[in-house]
């Protein structure tokens, strides 16, 4: 199938299969209907307080103002307090439902800085087989038994997030092969071309560096789908991806946090059908706790609905997204979460008023077939901002730094700060061959009061 060159990737079916998430999580919940799942969740939540309530120092004072019985309505969710990455990192093992001996892996989570707690999320054999079983149905969606995939994640541990995808693709006589993320491109583009491989899952700019490359070459392989993964895909490169392998570009949406998966896109591309049976998610107001309606944008919230070793109960994200309220091309009545952009720390203000993050220099840079990799910082000065912008643009000419500007100040937002209140733009071109400390950590916009830096 020949791209398209619209948002997201190729070409998208004109009448999109249902996604066999529906079906699964149907199964899972043990319902007929979408329209039963809310009362099934409220029961599985239910379940999940009154657990964590006997079995867990930390939620036994974090909930002792609620009973797990006055939980009457699926918006009774909004009585249960927050919690957040600072409750996982100061008091994570206090948030155990089970005795370390049933702990089959413990999963540690630097901190963005050099220095403080790492968080550490714990998971039972058990807690591992559901991650297993939603890679085996929700990569269904987008390839066919038979076939292979290339796995540019981490994989070389027993329970990393490619060996159990390599499990998951097992279940549906596909055969999955963890190369792990790409450090040497010239390699990874011969194990692509030599292993007749129909799918790529990976990290989003170290697949857009890969095609690219292939691009350059003459001859890339032709594929059947993409999956991007572990970072915010920008559909500018979503769509560059696509058009190199003539094929369909899907985004995951997932978290350690959340057991390595939270939702997938069907073919209609538009949005992630998420593991309604596992996980209960909410929008909700970043200020104040309170849920938000369908349709108006906030922090993506999560409670684990299954989990054995460390529930998770309304756990704050960071990340900026909606629920759409239109019904899915694909056909099933499960509702999506739209493609998250950005995080909310990375959402910043300039002088004049206009609102800037990560996803608009995204959109704005990758469309330029030389950038591989965008990093921003902004810093505030008392009478004007400065936006440092970090391009890696392997084998560029000295004129990608004109063609960069002439992208940003395209940016409606950018430009009127430009003009009227005296954004600087600090354009910075880096040429190594490929990418340095690409890992699975989401790009943020960074916020400094301080001198531009060098950026990481």
């Amino acid at each position: 199938m020949m791209p398209s060159g619209g948002p997201g990737a190729a070409e998208t079916v004109a009448s999109p299969r249902r996604t066999a998430l529906e079906r699964w999580v149907l199964a899972r919940a043990g319902v007929a209907e979408v329209s039963a799942l809310p009362q099934r969740q409220l029961e599985a939540l239910r379940a999940t307080v009154s657990r964590a309530r006997r079995l867990s120092p930390f939620y036994r004072e974090r909930l002792s103002g609620v009973e797990a019985a006055e939980l009457r309505s699926p918006a009774d969710v909004a009585r249960l307090p927050l919690t957040s990455a600072d409750d996982v990192r100061a008091h994570g093992p206090r948030m155990l439902c089970v005795s370390p001996a049933e702990v089959e892996r413990i999963v540690t989570l630097p901190t963005s800085g050099t220095t403080g707690t790492p968080k550490r999320i714990h998971f039972t054999a058990d807690d591992q087989e559901l991650t297993v079983d939603f890679f085996h149905h929700g990569m269904s969606v987008l390839i066919d038994p038979g076939r292979r995939v290339l796995i540019l994640l981490p994989g070389e541990r027993p329970g990393s997030v490619g060996d159990l995808l390599r499990r998951g693709l097992a279940r549906m006589d596909v055969e999955g092969v963890v190369h792990g993320p790409v450090v040497d491109p010239e390699r990874a583009l011969r194990v692509l071309h030599e292993g007749g491989f129909h799918c790529v899952v990976g990290i989003p700019v170290q697949v857009l560096g890969l095609a690219r490359r292939d691009a350059a070459s003459g001859a890339p392989v032709c594929l059947e789908s993409v999956l991007l993964s572990t970072d915010q895909a920008p559909h500018s490169l979503a769509a560059a991806v696509g058009s190199t392998w003539s094929c369909r570009v899907f985004d995951h949406y997932g978290s350690t946090e959340m057991g390595l998966g939270g939702g997938v896109e069907c073919e209609a591309l538009d949005g992630y059908h998420l593991r309604e049976a596992d996980l209960l998610f909410e929008i909700v107001d970043p200020d104040s706790g309170a849920p938000l309606p369908d349709g108006s944008y906030g922090e993506v919230v999560f409670t684990t609905l299954t989990r054995q070793a460390m529930p998770l109960i309304r756990y704050r994200t960071g990340d900026r997204g909606r629920f759409l309220v239109e019904a899915c091309p694909c056909g099933t009545a499960l509702r999506r979460l739209e493609r998250v952009r950005a995080r909310l720390s990375g959402r910043a203000r300039l002088h004049g008023g206009g609102v800037i993050d990560q996803s608009v220099l995204d959109e704005a840079l990758f469309a330029l077939p030389e950038v591989l990799d965008v990093r921003a910082r902004l810093t505030r000065r008392p009478d004007h901002d400065v936006l440092t912008v970090e391009v890696s643009a392997p084998g560029a000419d000295t004129s990608v730094r004109s063609r960069v500007g002439a992208a940003l100040e395209a940016v409606p937002e950018l430009a009127g700060a430009v003009r009227d209140h005296g954004l600087r733009l600090d354009i910075r071109v880096s040429t190594v061959p490929w990418p340095q400390g690409v890992g699975t950590a989401k790009r943020t916009l960074v916020q400094s009061l301080d001198t531009p830096e060098a950026l990481t």
